[in-house]
């Protein structure tokens, strides 16, 4: 069983509550059908303002009253505090948002979990050799620095344990080891020794035993795979999709206390509805 499937089948189980705020959009309408339909969720509508969603705002996010009722007034942010009070398990949105705004009102709507210190996402990218691989950070940190990717390739580790089983995660860069050196190499080594990832690895020794064994570092067989930078990610999981068939299902968010899904502006139906149940993996 793949991991989607896997998802799928986890979702059906879950029955979980899935505001999505973008209802407008014919995507959206559409995927939320085929939720419905295949048992996969319950979309929920979006709910009117209530004082529940001000004390939401108010007392756990320490957000004004005024200020708090101004955001309400946004759809993103009121679909945040009806995950945030409990009206829906999760929150999926981004096909007419930009990422920006996701990540804003997820933040001060729902709040990340306890012990995370930086918020991410990642893709779970499925090859059509039938390989599923997770690429991180493809859609939010443009430059973290060492603390915050260990932050994420730690995240990204538990997300690849709910969806892979098994999660071998490696901290790419140019330089293999201690071949090379420079600020990026720096940072990617620094983080791999904080957290005891594989790293610094270039992307062929992560991936290929025989090049892992010839370059002496890991066993060329990650299914995690942390990038650098957002320049790295997002370039590397586009080539992916245009060049080697790639279906990409995400970004999906990681860090908050409650599922987030973040889509992306290009997504097909059957990608939210996918996605959809990925971020529920999560949950």
């Amino acid at each position: 069983m793949s991991a989607l499937e896997r998802a799928i089948e986890g979702a059906k189980e879950r029955n979980a509550r899935v505001v999505l705020p973008e209802m407008e959009d014919d995507r959206i309408a559409a995927a939320a059908v085929t939720l419905r339909a295949d048992g996969i969720c319950e979309p929920v509508a979006l709910g009117d303002n209530t004082e529940a969603y001000v004390a939401a705002l108010v007392e756990a996010r320490g957000v004004k009253e005024a200020l708090a009722r101004r955001m309400l007034s946004r759809p993103l942010f009121r679909a945040a505090a009806m995950v945030a009070v409990g009206e829906a398990d999760a929150m999926v949105a981004g096909a007419v948002a930009s990422t920006k705004k996701v990540i804003e009102a997820a933040s001060i709507g729902i709040g990340l979990a306890d012990g995370v210190s930086v918020a991410s996402s990642f893709f779970l990218m499925r090859f059509p050799d039938g390989r599923e691989v997770i690429f991180a950070d493809c859609g939010l940190n443009v430059d973290p620095d060492a603390e915050a990717l260990a932050a994420i390739a730690q995240a990204s580790e538990r997300s690849g344990a709910a969806l892979l089983g098994d999660a071998r995660v490696a901290l790419l860069s140019f330089s293999t080891g201690a071949s090379g050196a420079g600020p990026s190499v720096d940072k990617v080594r620094a983080a791999a020794e904080a957290t005891g990832f594989v790293g610094p690895v270039q992307g062929d020794a992560a991936l290929n035993p025989r090049v892992a064994e010839k370059k002496g570092l890991g066993a060329g067989d990650a299914n995690v795979l942390v990038f650098p930078s957002l320049d790295a990610g997002n370039i590397a999981y586009k080539l992916a999709q245009e060049l080697a068939g790639a279906q990409a299902l995400g970004p999906i968010l990681q860090g908050f206390r409650k599922p987030v899904c973040d889509l992306s502006r290009g997504a097909t139906v059957q990608d939210i509805v996918d996605a959809t149940a990925v971020s529920l993996a999560l949950g």
